[in-house]
């Protein structure tokens, strides 16, 4: 006879007990406080501060919705896989300071997720402007 899995203990994560609105709210109050602690790292503050120049500019360079889209979401689309670089750093830092092989990996893993993100948008963003400026 196989046993059920045991539910997460509510008094560790409160969040898990919450329904409804409740649930939403806080979890908007939680990942608002992602975007705080992402506001204090150097990479993402730069990355956030070209998006606001960005993402307006895309409404003026884009020629249809999907080219508005598709520059600014390629910005979104740099920070969020910054916020994620960073939460994998934080992670292999709370496990420990000591060097190894694999938490090396992940944090080279991530940052290379983060240059693909930039090589990306900038490709998209070159294109944009070559398409714009040349005809």
């Amino acid at each position: 006879m196989s046993a059920l899995p045991k539910l997460p203990d509510p008094a560790v994560n409160p969040q898990k007990a919450r329904k409804g609105l409740e649930r939403v709210w806080h979890a908007t109050l939680i990942s608002l406080h992602g975007l705080r602690a992402g506001w204090s790292e150097p990479a993402f503050r730069q990355e956030a501060i070209m998006a606001i120049v960005m993402i307006p500019a895309a409404f003026w360079l884009g020629r249809s919705w999907i080219e508005v889209a598709l520059l600014a979401g390629s910005a979104v689309l740099v920070m969020i896989v910054e916020l994620l670089n960073t939460a994998v750093e934080a992670a292999i830092d709370r496990i420990g300071p000591e060097w190894h092989d694999l938490s090396k990996r992940a944090k080279d893993m991530g940052s290379a997720a983060v240059l693909l993100s930039l090589t990306l948008c900038g490709g998209i963003w070159l294109a944009a402007l070559w398409q714009h400026f040349a005809s």
